[in-house]
Protein backbone atom coordinates (compact mmCIF):
# COMPACT_ATOMS: atom_id res chain seq x y z
CA UNK A 1 0.00 0.00 0.00
CA UNK A 2 1.46 3.48 -1.25
CA UNK A 3 1.81 6.16 1.77
CA UNK A 4 0.58 9.61 0.71
CA UNK A 5 3.87 11.56 0.18
CA UNK A 6 4.12 14.07 2.65
CA UNK A 7 6.80 17.33 1.67
CA UNK A 8 7.48 20.06 3.69
CA UNK A 9 5.72 23.39 2.19
CA UNK A 10 8.83 25.56 3.74
CA UNK A 11 10.76 23.01 0.84
CA UNK A 12 8.39 23.08 -1.94
CA UNK A 13 10.34 25.46 -3.80
CA UNK A 14 13.41 23.82 -3.53
CA UNK A 15 12.04 20.55 -4.86
CA UNK A 16 10.21 21.98 -8.03
CA UNK A 17 13.20 21.99 -9.47
CA UNK A 18 14.76 18.63 -8.27
CA UNK A 19 16.13 16.52 -11.61
CA UNK A 20 17.30 13.39 -9.65
CA UNK A 21 13.92 10.64 -9.16
CA UNK A 22 14.10 8.39 -6.50
CA UNK A 23 12.07 5.79 -4.52
CA UNK A 24 13.01 4.69 -0.84
CA UNK A 25 10.53 1.84 0.51
CA UNK A 26 10.84 -1.02 2.55
CA UNK A 27 9.08 -2.60 5.67
CA UNK A 28 10.20 -1.72 9.46
CA UNK A 29 8.28 -4.26 11.71
CA UNK A 30 8.16 -3.36 15.56
CA UNK A 31 7.13 0.27 14.27
CA UNK A 32 3.91 1.09 13.39
CA UNK A 33 3.33 4.64 13.30
CA UNK A 34 6.58 5.78 13.44
CA UNK A 35 8.09 8.75 11.28
CA UNK A 36 10.70 7.95 8.70
CA UNK A 37 12.49 10.95 7.26
CA UNK A 38 15.18 11.74 4.24
CA UNK A 39 17.36 14.41 5.03
CA UNK A 40 20.32 15.85 3.83
CA UNK A 41 23.56 17.06 5.99
CA UNK A 42 25.46 19.96 5.47
CA UNK A 43 27.69 19.97 8.19
CA UNK A 44 26.15 19.37 11.78
CA UNK A 45 23.11 21.59 9.94
CA UNK A 46 19.91 19.40 8.87
CA UNK A 47 17.55 19.82 5.83
CA UNK A 48 14.56 17.27 6.15
CA UNK A 49 13.34 17.11 2.48
CA UNK A 50 10.74 14.62 2.67
CA UNK A 51 8.50 12.53 5.86
CA UNK A 52 6.25 9.78 6.38
CA UNK A 53 4.66 7.10 8.70
CA UNK A 54 5.23 3.66 8.98
CA UNK A 55 2.05 1.51 8.64
CA UNK A 56 0.63 -1.20 11.02
CA UNK A 57 2.16 -3.98 8.46
CA UNK A 58 5.50 -1.92 8.50
CA UNK A 59 5.77 -0.48 5.29
CA UNK A 60 6.62 3.27 4.11
CA UNK A 61 7.28 4.78 0.71
CA UNK A 62 9.27 7.91 0.16
CA UNK A 63 9.53 8.88 -3.34
CA UNK A 64 10.25 12.38 -5.00
CA UNK A 65 12.72 14.03 -6.83
CA UNK A 66 16.15 15.58 -5.47
CA UNK A 67 18.21 18.04 -7.12
CA UNK A 68 21.06 16.08 -8.05
CA UNK A 69 22.87 12.54 -7.14
CA UNK A 70 23.96 13.18 -3.77
CA UNK A 71 24.52 11.66 -0.01
CA UNK A 72 21.48 11.32 2.12
CA UNK A 73 20.35 10.25 5.21
CA UNK A 74 17.03 7.69 6.26
CA UNK A 75 15.96 8.30 9.46
CA UNK A 76 13.94 6.45 12.30
CA UNK A 77 13.79 6.87 15.48
CA UNK A 78 17.88 7.84 16.57
CA UNK A 79 18.91 5.65 13.93
CA UNK A 80 20.42 6.99 10.85
CA UNK A 81 21.04 5.11 7.65
CA UNK A 82 23.81 6.47 5.26
CA UNK A 83 22.06 6.27 1.62
CA UNK A 84 23.55 7.06 -2.32
CA UNK A 85 20.60 8.41 -4.16
CA UNK A 86 21.39 8.39 -8.25
CA UNK A 87 18.37 9.06 -10.98
CA UNK A 88 15.81 6.89 -10.72
CA UNK A 89 16.88 5.34 -7.04
CA UNK A 90 14.54 2.36 -5.99
CA UNK A 91 15.91 1.38 -2.64
CA UNK A 92 14.54 -0.80 -0.06
CA UNK A 93 15.61 -0.49 3.54
CA UNK A 94 14.09 -3.57 6.24
CA UNK A 95 15.05 -3.92 9.29
CA UNK A 96 13.55 -4.47 13.21
CA UNK A 97 12.19 -1.85 14.47
CA UNK A 98 13.09 -3.07 17.94
CA UNK A 99 16.58 -2.82 17.12
CA UNK A 100 17.64 -1.25 14.18
CA UNK A 101 21.53 -0.24 15.02
CA UNK A 102 22.19 -4.02 14.67
CA UNK A 103 19.71 -5.20 12.37
CA UNK A 104 19.15 -3.11 8.73
CA UNK A 105 19.29 -4.33 5.50
CA UNK A 106 19.36 -2.06 2.03
CA UNK A 107 18.59 -3.83 -1.30
CA UNK A 108 18.93 -2.15 -4.53
CA UNK A 109 21.61 -0.22 -4.10
CA UNK A 110 25.07 -2.31 -2.92
CA UNK A 111 26.79 1.24 -2.54
CA UNK A 112 24.94 2.06 0.20
CA UNK A 113 24.85 -1.09 1.95
CA UNK A 114 28.73 -1.14 1.55
CA UNK A 115 29.02 2.24 2.86
CA UNK A 116 26.57 1.57 5.80
CA UNK A 117 28.14 -1.76 7.20
CA UNK A 118 31.59 0.48 7.18
CA UNK A 119 29.91 3.07 9.33
CA UNK A 120 28.74 0.50 11.21
CA UNK A 121 32.27 -0.84 11.85
CA UNK A 122 33.10 2.58 12.14
CA UNK A 123 30.77 3.47 15.15
CA UNK A 124 32.25 0.19 17.04
CA UNK A 125 35.49 1.30 16.83
CA UNK A 126 34.45 4.42 18.26
CA UNK A 127 32.45 3.14 21.28
CA UNK A 128 35.67 0.52 21.91
CA UNK A 129 37.97 3.93 21.94
CA UNK A 130 35.40 5.60 24.24
CA UNK A 131 35.06 2.47 26.42
CA UNK A 132 38.78 2.29 26.94
CA UNK A 133 39.20 5.65 27.70
CA UNK A 134 36.51 5.29 30.86
CA UNK A 135 38.69 2.04 31.77
CA UNK A 136 41.45 3.30 31.59
CA UNK A 137 40.58 6.57 33.79
CA UNK A 138 38.44 4.36 36.07
CA UNK A 139 41.85 2.14 36.80
CA UNK A 140 45.28 3.19 35.59
CA UNK A 141 46.62 0.96 36.62
CA UNK A 142 45.59 -1.46 34.15
CA UNK A 143 46.97 1.14 31.37
CA UNK A 144 49.52 -1.16 29.85
CA UNK A 145 46.85 -3.81 29.84
CA UNK A 146 44.28 -1.78 28.04
CA UNK A 147 46.76 -0.18 25.57
CA UNK A 148 47.94 -3.30 24.24
CA UNK A 149 44.53 -4.50 23.55
CA UNK A 150 43.53 -1.10 21.61
CA UNK A 151 46.85 -1.68 19.60
CA UNK A 152 45.34 -5.15 18.40
CA UNK A 153 42.19 -3.57 18.12
CA UNK A 154 43.35 -0.61 16.23
CA UNK A 155 45.29 -2.80 13.59
CA UNK A 156 42.38 -5.00 13.09
CA UNK A 157 40.43 -1.72 12.36
CA UNK A 158 42.57 -0.32 10.09
CA UNK A 159 42.76 -4.04 7.84
CA UNK A 160 38.67 -3.39 8.07
CA UNK A 161 39.40 0.18 6.83
CA UNK A 162 42.14 -0.97 4.40
CA UNK A 163 40.17 -3.71 3.07
CA UNK A 164 36.58 -1.38 2.82
CA UNK A 165 39.00 1.41 0.83
CA UNK A 166 40.23 -1.41 -1.61
CA UNK A 167 36.70 -2.84 -2.70
CA UNK A 168 35.39 0.46 -3.43
CA UNK A 169 37.83 1.88 -4.89
CA UNK A 170 35.35 3.42 -7.77
CA UNK A 171 32.67 3.50 -5.48
CA UNK A 172 30.83 6.79 -3.86
CA UNK A 173 31.26 4.43 -0.83
CA UNK A 174 34.65 5.59 -0.30
CA UNK A 175 33.22 8.87 1.15
CA UNK A 176 32.52 6.94 4.35
CA UNK A 177 36.47 6.47 4.61
CA UNK A 178 37.03 10.04 4.95
CA UNK A 179 35.73 10.12 8.45
CA UNK A 180 38.20 7.28 9.66
CA UNK A 181 41.13 8.64 8.04
CA UNK A 182 43.25 11.31 9.87
CA UNK A 183 44.84 13.73 6.88
CA UNK A 184 47.30 15.37 9.36
CA UNK A 185 48.91 11.66 9.90
CA UNK A 186 47.95 10.35 6.94
CA UNK A 187 47.57 13.04 4.11
CA UNK A 188 48.57 10.34 1.00
CA UNK A 189 45.44 8.11 2.04
CA UNK A 190 43.36 10.62 2.85
CA UNK A 191 44.36 12.31 -1.29
CA UNK A 192 44.29 9.23 -2.16
CA UNK A 193 40.31 8.47 -1.46
CA UNK A 194 39.58 11.81 -2.21
CA UNK A 195 40.93 11.68 -5.83
CA UNK A 196 38.75 8.71 -6.46
CA UNK A 197 35.49 10.57 -4.98
CA UNK A 198 36.33 13.19 -7.36
CA UNK A 199 36.37 10.67 -10.44
CA UNK A 200 33.39 8.56 -9.73
CA UNK A 201 31.08 11.09 -8.33
CA UNK A 202 31.89 14.70 -8.75
CA UNK A 203 28.10 15.45 -9.39
CA UNK A 204 27.43 15.46 -5.54
CA UNK A 205 27.21 18.43 -3.56
CA UNK A 206 29.50 16.76 -1.14
CA UNK A 207 32.30 15.79 -3.47
CA UNK A 208 32.36 18.60 -4.81
CA UNK A 209 32.81 20.69 -0.91
CA UNK A 210 35.45 17.81 -0.36
CA UNK A 211 37.51 18.88 -3.16
CA UNK A 212 37.44 22.62 -1.92
CA UNK A 213 38.61 21.28 1.43
CA UNK A 214 40.93 19.14 -0.41
CA UNK A 215 42.58 21.93 -2.48
CA UNK A 216 42.86 24.30 0.55
CA UNK A 217 44.29 22.01 2.44
CA UNK A 218 46.84 20.76 -0.59
CA UNK A 219 47.73 24.85 -1.10
CA UNK A 220 47.97 25.27 2.84
CA UNK A 221 50.65 22.09 2.75
CA UNK A 222 53.14 22.74 -0.47
CA UNK A 223 53.42 26.48 0.63
CA UNK A 224 57.00 25.10 2.22
CA UNK A 225 57.31 22.74 -0.42
CA UNK A 226 59.61 23.54 -3.30
CA UNK A 227 58.91 19.94 -4.45
CA UNK A 228 55.08 20.62 -4.78
CA UNK A 229 53.13 20.29 -8.18
CA UNK A 230 54.14 23.86 -10.09
CA UNK A 231 56.66 24.80 -8.73
CA UNK A 232 59.85 25.46 -11.37
CA UNK A 233 61.99 22.34 -10.34
CA UNK A 234 65.61 23.67 -8.50
CA UNK A 235 68.54 23.63 -11.30
CA UNK A 236 71.73 22.25 -10.69
CA UNK A 237 74.70 21.60 -12.54
CA UNK A 238 76.81 17.93 -12.42
CA UNK A 239 79.43 15.80 -13.66
CA UNK A 240 78.19 13.09 -16.42
CA UNK A 241 80.33 9.76 -16.80
CA UNK A 242 82.50 11.05 -19.23
CA UNK A 243 83.95 14.16 -17.29
CA UNK A 244 81.70 16.49 -18.36
CA UNK A 245 79.21 18.76 -17.03
CA UNK A 246 75.50 19.16 -18.00
CA UNK A 247 72.45 21.20 -16.00
CA UNK A 248 68.80 19.94 -15.35
CA UNK A 249 68.06 23.13 -17.37
CA UNK A 250 69.81 21.70 -20.40
CA UNK A 251 67.01 19.77 -20.95
CA UNK A 252 64.29 22.15 -20.75
CA UNK A 253 61.59 21.14 -23.82
CA UNK A 254 61.45 18.09 -22.79
CA UNK A 255 59.73 16.11 -19.99
CA UNK A 256 62.19 14.96 -17.70
CA UNK A 257 62.39 12.18 -15.13
CA UNK A 258 65.06 13.50 -12.86
CA UNK A 259 65.91 9.96 -11.00
CA UNK A 260 67.85 9.24 -8.25
CA UNK A 261 69.27 6.08 -8.12
CA UNK A 262 72.51 4.07 -6.95
CA UNK A 263 74.18 0.96 -8.46
CA UNK A 264 73.97 -0.54 -5.13
CA UNK A 265 70.25 0.00 -4.37
CA UNK A 266 68.02 -3.55 -4.56
CA UNK A 267 64.93 -0.80 -5.24
CA UNK A 268 66.34 0.92 -8.05
CA UNK A 269 67.52 -1.47 -10.11
CA UNK A 270 64.58 -3.60 -10.14
CA UNK A 271 62.42 -0.32 -11.68
CA UNK A 272 64.82 -0.16 -14.32
CA UNK A 273 63.26 -2.66 -16.51
CA UNK A 274 60.09 -0.81 -16.46
CA UNK A 275 62.00 2.53 -16.73
CA UNK A 276 63.86 1.41 -19.55
CA UNK A 277 60.81 0.57 -21.52
CA UNK A 278 58.72 3.73 -20.66
CA UNK A 279 62.08 5.73 -22.10
CA UNK A 280 61.73 3.98 -25.66
CA UNK A 281 57.93 3.77 -25.69
CA UNK A 282 58.16 7.67 -25.69
CA UNK A 283 61.71 8.95 -26.31
CA UNK A 284 60.59 10.00 -29.77
CA UNK A 285 57.50 12.44 -28.39
CA UNK A 286 59.99 14.43 -26.26
CA UNK A 287 60.28 11.98 -23.09
CA UNK A 288 64.17 11.74 -21.45
CA UNK A 289 65.55 10.68 -18.29
CA UNK A 290 68.29 12.74 -16.06
CA UNK A 291 69.67 9.84 -13.89
CA UNK A 292 71.68 10.89 -10.84
CA UNK A 293 73.66 8.11 -9.01
CA UNK A 294 74.45 8.44 -5.50
CA UNK A 295 77.24 5.78 -6.12
CA UNK A 296 80.29 6.27 -4.64
CA UNK A 297 82.35 4.18 -6.78
CA UNK A 298 82.47 5.33 -10.56
CA UNK A 299 83.25 1.73 -11.51
CA UNK A 300 80.54 0.18 -10.12
CA UNK A 301 78.45 2.89 -11.47
CA UNK A 302 79.40 2.64 -15.05
CA UNK A 303 78.73 -1.14 -14.70
CA UNK A 304 74.95 -0.95 -13.31
CA UNK A 305 74.42 1.82 -16.66
CA UNK A 306 75.84 -0.82 -18.91
CA UNK A 307 73.87 -4.12 -17.14
CA UNK A 308 70.71 -2.36 -16.90
CA UNK A 309 70.63 -0.88 -20.34
CA UNK A 310 69.95 2.49 -19.50
CA UNK A 311 70.43 3.91 -22.79
CA UNK A 312 70.09 7.79 -22.12
CA UNK A 313 73.39 9.86 -21.95
CA UNK A 314 72.16 11.94 -18.95
CA UNK A 315 73.71 10.03 -15.89
CA UNK A 316 75.29 12.67 -13.68
CA UNK A 317 76.99 11.87 -10.11
CA UNK A 318 79.69 13.55 -8.12
CA UNK A 319 80.56 10.20 -6.72
CA UNK A 320 79.54 11.44 -2.80
CA UNK A 321 76.92 9.24 -1.80
CA UNK A 322 74.44 10.27 0.34
CA UNK A 323 76.11 13.68 0.33
CA UNK A 324 75.49 14.51 -3.57
CA UNK A 325 74.80 18.17 -3.83
CA UNK A 326 71.89 17.51 -6.45
CA UNK A 327 70.32 14.81 -3.43
CA UNK A 328 71.10 17.68 -0.67
CA UNK A 329 69.27 20.69 -3.06
CA UNK A 330 65.76 17.93 -3.64
CA UNK A 331 66.06 16.47 -0.07
CA UNK A 332 66.42 13.19 -1.22
CA UNK A 333 66.27 10.88 2.04
CA UNK A 334 65.96 7.50 0.61
CA UNK A 335 65.82 6.08 -3.13
CA UNK A 336 64.51 5.35 -5.25
CA UNK A 337 63.91 9.08 -5.64
CA UNK A 338 62.04 10.14 -8.81
CA UNK A 339 60.74 13.70 -10.11
CA UNK A 340 58.44 14.23 -12.96
CA UNK A 341 59.57 17.56 -14.56
CA UNK A 342 56.96 18.79 -17.81
CA UNK A 343 58.65 20.98 -20.35
CA UNK A 344 58.70 23.91 -19.08
CA UNK A 345 60.70 23.01 -16.32
CA UNK A 346 57.75 22.73 -13.42
CA UNK A 347 57.18 19.95 -11.37
CA UNK A 348 54.51 17.61 -12.50
CA UNK A 349 54.91 14.78 -9.37
CA UNK A 350 57.39 13.60 -6.89
CA UNK A 351 58.02 9.65 -5.61
CA UNK A 352 56.42 7.90 -8.93
CA UNK A 353 57.25 4.19 -8.78
CA UNK A 354 57.49 2.74 -12.44
CA UNK A 355 53.43 1.84 -11.98
CA UNK A 356 52.56 5.24 -11.70
CA UNK A 357 54.65 6.69 -14.02
CA UNK A 358 53.30 4.88 -16.62
CA UNK A 359 50.18 6.61 -15.97
CA UNK A 360 51.33 9.75 -15.63
CA UNK A 361 53.55 9.60 -19.00
CA UNK A 362 49.98 7.96 -20.61
CA UNK A 363 48.25 10.92 -19.62
CA UNK A 364 50.74 13.47 -21.48
CA UNK A 365 51.77 11.45 -24.59
CA UNK A 366 48.89 9.00 -25.63
CA UNK A 367 46.49 11.58 -27.00
CA UNK A 368 48.74 13.53 -28.72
Amino acid sequence: MKIALLVLSTLTSILSWGQVNFKVSGNIFNATGEQVSLVSQDGLKETQLFNTSILKDGSFEIEGQVAQPDYFIFKIKDVRVNLIIRENSDIKIYGDGANLKAFVNIVNSEESSNMHKYLQELNKWGAQIAEAQVQMKADPAKANEINLRMSNESKRFESVQNSFINRNANSPALYAAIQSIDKKKNFASYESVVIKLIACFKQSSKIQALEVEYKNELEERNKGNKLAPGKPAPDFEETKVDGTTMKLSDLKGKVVLLDFWASWCGPCRRENPAVVKLYEKYKDQGFTIMSVSMDKDKAKWEAAIAKDNLSWTNHVSDLKGWASAAGKIYGVGSIPFTVLIDADGNIIKTKLRSHDLAIELAKLFDKQ
